[in-house]
């Protein structure tokens, strides 16, 4: 039987046809795995996936977290899932063997992870922030923080958050007022209060280590203030409760599962060592808190694209099982009344909703991988200039790779509970949860409008647009592999011409000389630029088909043409009017609404 969850067809096409993961083993940081531990290690993925964390999906959903006042009740198979989970080791697959990880691939290890996206975001939340968390600590930790805290993380014996935002400052991390106090022990206190703060406050492990953002007194203004702070739920030398405080819980119309909380660091009520204050440890340098912290959100903004991804894809299998068995209606052509109803596959509409989930969903998955595969190249290319080049691709693609797929496989969810006609609007069918599920991701991790500032604001211009023009450079590369390759000029010159005016538009955009005029449809931007780039990602999937026939290539090549066809041509428009400098939304006046 067909996994509802992903395809693992197209992950091994997209994993060893296109981007030759096995070629990753002829380099020392990946010398002891071959295809085989790849395999084995996706295999092990999906039969958890499916046998632990898709069984209480639903479950989970209508039974979210229960805060008492004084602790959260979740529903048992949520800890019997996570103890499974860090049974297998995937907590610590793509962290280095040092500390007790596989040291796999990133984009294989991405690729486990996605398996437990689609069965249950909700659980795959916890140890999704507590892999970001181990990272973080490995990159910018001290070493007596690493082995403090990575061992237990890649054990599930110990969780990781990351506490940015607060109730008055939301995205606008310049305006956090939590401060954290020297002791002149190498220890602060903190006080403050966090917000929206996913996996803030369980009992599925020994003690949860928060990763939280403060300020210094006497530091610089704004982020240049920020630092950054290790503050474990229970102090690991003395086991007293640390100054850390359930407020509230979060209820969310999706990701029910995952518990989101309302955090008081100081409040009072626990008192380590006979003070008030949230005990915690320094990461990093002083006032360097939010560079350190860009390390776990730029991985977050990849992973939250991959859990969009994840979600997306799985609703498409669901719609597809649906249309095969679903019988309704006859063909527009048929004449006789008695003859039986077809399966609503057959109905030229329902292909079309089904293309373009297909479309977005297969799109955004060669997207994630990529830039997962590009972590590799940072990580393991053979010189130091190949590595600088994955990084800078890599820190231009992650804008695009959080809010594209956040964006259209949450299109996708949509088009499978359409084509689940009325079944697809009632709780009885997956698909009503998806779309929920999925509502999230344009939103945390930095909201899409967050993303598109990044994105033309930063991205496309740092360096002296380094970081545009080797984007640029790689999908006309793929144009000439194309053209070369004798690849139908449809697929190829549409894509030339669009990369093409991407780069004419970015320089007449910041030709303005207005700031407020340049970024004012950044969103707009954003969604051109996706466009092309997994415009991209589809001309690389077509290559790697060349030559080979059979249903699931010509299935790749059907859905290349109808992105091309239907979604490509968006972007003309979209970069005529930011061409025009339009300063319709510009020029709005809020007493105008």
């Amino acid at each position: 039987m067909r996994s509802l969850l992903l395809s693992r067809r197209d992950l091994d096409f997209l994993l060893h046809e296109w981007l030759d993961v096995e070629a990753l083993t002829n380099r020392d940081r990946y010398a002891e795995h071959s295809r085989e531990t790849f395999d084995a290690v996706l295999d092990v993925s999906a039969q958890v996936a499916a046998e632990h964390f898709a069984p209480h999906n639903r479950a989970a959903d209508l039974n979210e977290p229960r805060f008492d006042g004084e602790r959260v009740h979740m529903l048992p198979e949520v800890a019997a899932a996570l103890r499974v989970f860090a049974e297998t080791g995937i907590v610590g697959a793509g962290l280095p063997a040092a500390v007790g990880g596989m040291q796999l691939p990133h984009v294989v290890a991405q690729a486990c992870l996605l398996w437990f996206q689609a069965a249950n975001i909700a659980t795959a939340a916890y140890p999704f922030l507590t892999i970001a968390a181990a990272n973080l600590l490995l990159e910018h930790g001290s070493a007596e923080q690493v082995r403090t805290f990575v061992p237990p993380m890649l054990e599930g014996r110990f969780f990781g958050t990351m506490c940015l935002s607060e109730p008055q400052a939301g995205s606008s991390l310049a305006d956090i007022t939590t401060r954290a106090e020297p002791r002149g022990d190498d220890t602060y206190r903190l006080f403050g209060t966090k917000m929206w703060i996913s996996g803030g406050d369980h009992e599925l492990s020994e003690n949860i280590v928060h990763l939280v953002l403060a300020k210094i007194p006497g530091g610089p203004a704004g982020v240049k203030g920020i630092s950054l702070f290790a503050v474990p739920k229970v102090l690991l030398d003395t086991g007293e409760r640390n100054d850390v405080v359930l407020a509230g819980v979060n209820h969310k119309m999706g990701y029910r599962g995952t518990v989101n909380t309302v955090l008081n660091f100081g409040e009072g009520r626990h008192t380590p060592g006979g003070q008030p204050g949230a005990v915690g440890y320094l990461v990093g340098e002083r006032h360097r808190g939010l560079a350190a912290m860009f390390h776990m959100m730029n991985e977050a903004r990849v992973g939250v694209g991959a859990g969009a991804t994840a979600l997306g894809y799985t609703g498409y299998l669901h719609a597809l099982d649906y249309a095969r068995t679903r019988t309704q209606g006859r063909p527009v052509a048929a004449k006789d009344p008695a003859a039986p109803p077809v399966p609503i596959i057959e109905h030229p509409d329902v292909a079309r909703m089904l293309l373009a989930q297909k479309a977005y969903v297969e799109g955004a998955l060669a997207l994630v991988l990529y830039c997962a595969r590009l972590l590799d190249e940072q990580q393991s290319a053979a010189t130091a200039e190949e590595r600088a080049r994955a990084l800078q691709l890599l820190d231009v693609l992650t804008p695009v790779a959080k809010s594209w797929p956040s964006q259209w496989c949450l299109a996708a969810n949509d088009l499978a509970i359409q084509v689940h006609g009325g079944y697809g609007y009632t709780r009885e069918y997956a698909v009503e949860q998806f779309y929920r599920d999925n509502r999230l991701n344009p939103i945390h991790e930095g909201t899409s409008g967050v993303q598109a500032l990044d994105l033309l604001g930063r991205k496309v211009v740092q360096e002296g647009g380094a970081g545009l023009e080797l984007l640029v450079a790689a999908v006309t590369g793929a144009v000439e592999r194309a053209r070369a390759a004798g690849e139908a000029p449809e697929l190829v010159d549409g894509l030339a011409a669009a990369v093409d005016r991407v780069r004419e538009v970015t320089a007449t955009l910041w030709g303005a000389a207005d700031v407020a005029v340049t970024l004012a449809n950044s969103s707009l931007y954003l969604e051109a630029v996706g466009h092309v780039v997994v415009g991209w990602m589809w001309l690389e999937q077509v290559l790697a088909a060349a030559g080979r026939a059979g249903d699931f290539y010509e299935g790749k090549r059907a859905a290349a043409r109808y992105f091309t066809r239907y979604e490509l041509p968006r972007t003309g428009p979209q970069l005529d009017l930011l061409a025009r400098l339009d300063r319709t939304t510009l020029d709005m006046r809020a007493e105008w609404f």
